[in-house]
C-alpha cells in the first residue's frame, strides 16, 4: 500500500542516510548516454567515476571547501584540475552543476514543482525486480523547475529512494530518463575514497 505522502516519506528518508552508491544510467532525447559509478557520502561528498562517455575521468566534489577536483585520465594520472562547481567546463549540457546532482537536490525539485502543481500515485511497480510506488509531479501551465515541468519517478518502496526518473518539458517532449536501480544504501566507503 502506498504512503500517504510517498515524496515527504523520501524527504524524511533520504534526511536518515549517511551515504548511498549507485550506478547512473541516463539516456536523454537525443539519444546521448552516460554512465556514471556515483557515490555520494553526509555532508555532501560526492564521487563521479565516468564510464561513458569520457572514461576515466573522475570528479570530486568537497562540500566543505566547494571545489572540485577533476582527474580527467583517472586520479593517478596528471592532470588534476580544482575547479569551482560551476565552471562551465563540468556543467552539464543542461547546465546542472556536480554540487547540485544529488538525490536531494532531486527531491528538492520535486518538492518546489509539487508545490507550483500536482502530484499523483498512478501505480505501484517494479524497477530491475524492487518494488516501486509511481508518482507524477507536473507543474502548473507555465511552471517548471530546473528546466523540468513534469516528472514521473520510481520510489523504491522499502527506503523510498528514486530508482528511475523520466523528465519532460512543458510541451510534453522527454528530457532525459535516469536509471539508478542498483542503489546501495549507508555504504563504508575506504577512508580516503573521497579525498584520495
Amino acid at each position: 500500500m502506498a504512503a500517504a505522502d510517498p515524496l515527504a516519506d523520501a524527504e524524511a528518508r533520504f534526511r536518515t542516510l549517511e551515504s548511498y552508491r549507485v550506478t547512473l544510467r541516463s539516456v536523454a532525447a537525443d539519444g546521448e548516454r552516460q554512465v556514471i559509478r556515483y557515490a555520494w557520502r553526509r555532508p555532501g561528498w560526492i564521487r563521479m567515476d565516468f564510464v561513458e562517455p569520457h572514461g576515466g575521468t573522475v570528479m570530486i566534489y568537497d562540500p566543505v571547501a566547494r571545489r572540485v577536483r577533476l582527474s580527467p585520465f583517472g586520479l593517478n594520472h596528471m592532470p588534476t584540475l580544482n575547479l569551482a562547481p560551476d565552471n562551465p567546463l563540468i556543467r552539464s549540457p543542461r547546465g546542472h552543476s556536480v554540487d547540485h546532482s544529488d538525490v536531494g537536490a532531486l527531491l528538492a525539485n520535486l518538492d518546489e514543482l509539487r508545490a507550483r502543481g500536482s502530484m499523483s500515485v498512478p501505480a505501484d511497480a517494479e524497477v530491475a525486480g524492487r518494488p516501486a510506488t509511481v508518482i507524477e509531479i507536473a507543474g502548473a501551465a507555465g511552471v517548471s523547475v530546473a528546466g523540468v515541468h513534469r516528472y514521473r519517478v520510481w520510489l523504491a518502496q522499502e527506503v523510498r529512494f528514486p530508482l528511475k526518473v523520466q523528465s519532460y518539458e512543458a510541451s510534453g517532449e522527454l528530457i532525459e530518463i535516469v536509471d539508478m536501480s542498483d542503489a546501495e544504501f549507508d555504504i563504508a566507503f575506504p577512508e580516503r575514497f573521497f579525498t584520495p
